[in-house]
């Protein structure tokens, strides 16, 4: 068993996000600035997400609970029935924090992503994209047994980069 903190987790995700920027500005052997400062907003949405995927909500004591990694976390906690388990919570507060959380947390993913990659620069490409990363994040919760991968999670925070992907085209739209 493993216990990783929220700051290893979240120092291990900016060393990763540094490496492949001071790569990619080797590489091309400039940096572009405005892009970099775009690329932040991207950064920022992903620490978030991983704030509230991975880590406990609860705080103990005023700080966030470590998350407990097993390498034999079986049997694994999947639901791949959708809607089943939605509102399988002891409380109205819970099913609506992980209703209505699950959505929002992805909105910015919908702003963000058209402004950072210009080739998603459709409904069904920033929908699809927004799929993915929920995939990847669901697939990533699977050895911890304190986390759960949930078909409905994925289809929430789809609908929440769809949700997010609509205000970004309706202030486009506004500012021409």
């Amino acid at each position: 068993m493993l216990e990783i903190s929220f700051l290893a987790a979240e120092s291990a995700y900016t060393a990763a996000w540094l490496l492949v920027r001071i790569s990619m500005w080797i590489r091309r052997r400039y940096i572009d600035w405005k892009r970099e400062a775009v690329l932040v907003l991207m950064y920022i949405d992903l620490a978030v997400i991983i704030r509230f995927v991975f880590f406990p909500r609860d705080l103990i004591d005023g700080h966030v609970q470590s998350l407990v990694f097993e390498a034999a976390a079986f049997p694994l906690r999947i639901n791949l029935v959708p809607l089943v388990h939605l509102f399988d919570y002891g409380n109205v507060r819970d099913i609506v924090w992980n209703v209505v959380g699950n959505a929002v947390m992805f909105i910015p993913s919908g702003i963000v992503l058209p402004i950072v990659y210009r080739q998603l620069n459709s409904f069904w490409r920033v929908a699809a994209a927004g799929a993915v990363i929920s995939l990847c994040i669901e697939i990533l919760q699977l050895p911890f047994p304190s986390r759960a991968s949930d078909i409905d999670d994925l289809i929430l925070n789809t609908l929440g980069v769809v949700v997010g992907y609509a205000i970004y085209v309706v202030f486009k739209r506004l500012r021409r």
